[in-house]
């Protein structure tokens, strides 16, 4: 009988025990429990929203980069034409200015070539006179005015 009177005050110990917790104990655990349940609720909520937000973010921002490529590819655009405008200037510039040049460089050609050609005639008349008079100071030998042809020549 033992057995059966120590089952029976097992029984009404865990009978007592179990109305213990389920007044005392079980409560503030289901307590703690749905409070972590709602703070974990909250924090997944948060999640999705900053997961939203990030998408939200990203699309932003490949609109911001879109914007920036199309302006960047204008911007580019118009500095093509500006230099291609600035290129046929200075092809403008360069061709009035060779032209200036040519004219200048010619006139300055000719010039030189009415100076040289007086210089040359005053050169050879010298020459000439100089020539003559060294064949008339000399006999008139064949040998001795081809030497003097010859000097004549050479200084020519």
């Amino acid at each position: 009988m033992n057995i059966n009177l120590t089952l029976i005050g097992q029984a009404i110990s865990f009978a007592m025990f179990v109305a213990f917790c389920m007044k005392f104990v079980w409560p503030p655990l289901i307590g703690a429990l749905r409070e972590r349940q709602a703070m974990i609720a909250d924090g997944l909520a948060a999640a999705e929203k900053s997961v939203q937000a990030q998408e939200e973010a990203q699309a932003e921002a490949q609109q911001l980069i879109a914007d920036a490529k199309t302006q960047a590819a204008e911007i580019v655009s118009q500095a093509q034409r500006r230099q291609n405008e600035i290129v046929d200037e200075a092809k403008q510039l360069a061709v009035t200015e060779s032209d200036r040049i040519r004219t200048s460089a010619q006139a300055e050609i000719d010039q030189e070539v009415v100076n040289a050609r007086e210089t040359l005639r005053t050169q050879v008349s010298s020459v000439a006179v100089a020539g003559a008079e060294k064949i008339l100071k000399r006999e008139v030998d064949a040998n001795s005015h081809a030497a003097v042809l010859d000097e004549l020549i050479a200084k020519i």
